[in-house]
């Protein structure tokens, strides 16, 4: 018998991403590859987050009632959060992140190149 749960309702759980909403972000992967841009929302039941003004999506609405005229919106998609890398404003550079406490005993997030904490 297989470990893993067959059921087709199951619902996928969330999972534990590196990056909050607020955090500034660099895109390390895909069309939008060296954007920078601030995190807006995050999915983690699919471990995606939405960047400002990357993955940008055209979409064209046709008119709902009479005489009103369809419109074109444009909107931020969701990428996969392993594709950002948190990015330092004051150093200008993308840095994979660590986590360390504070001397008051609080855990906290750290930029691994440049010591920079996040938290």
């Amino acid at each position: 018998m297989s470990t893993k749960s067959n059921k087709k309702n199951a619902k996928p759980q969330p999972q534990k991403m590196h990056v909050k909403k607020g955090d500034t972000v660099q895109v390390i992967t895909g069309r939008d590859k060296g954007k920078v841009g601030e995190i807006i929302k995050t999915l983690p039941q699919l471990s995606k987050v939405v960047v400002k003004g990357v993955n940008i999506t055209t979409k064209h609405m046709k008119p709902r009632q009479e005489g009103e005229s369809g419109q074109i919106l444009t909107y931020e998609s969701p990428i996969h959060s392993s594709n950002v890398m948190l990015y330092s404003n004051k150093e200008k550079i993308a840095s994979r992140i660590s986590y360390t406490f504070t001397e008051d005993g609080k855990k906290v997030r750290m930029l691994k190149k440049t010591g920079e904490i996040i938290d």
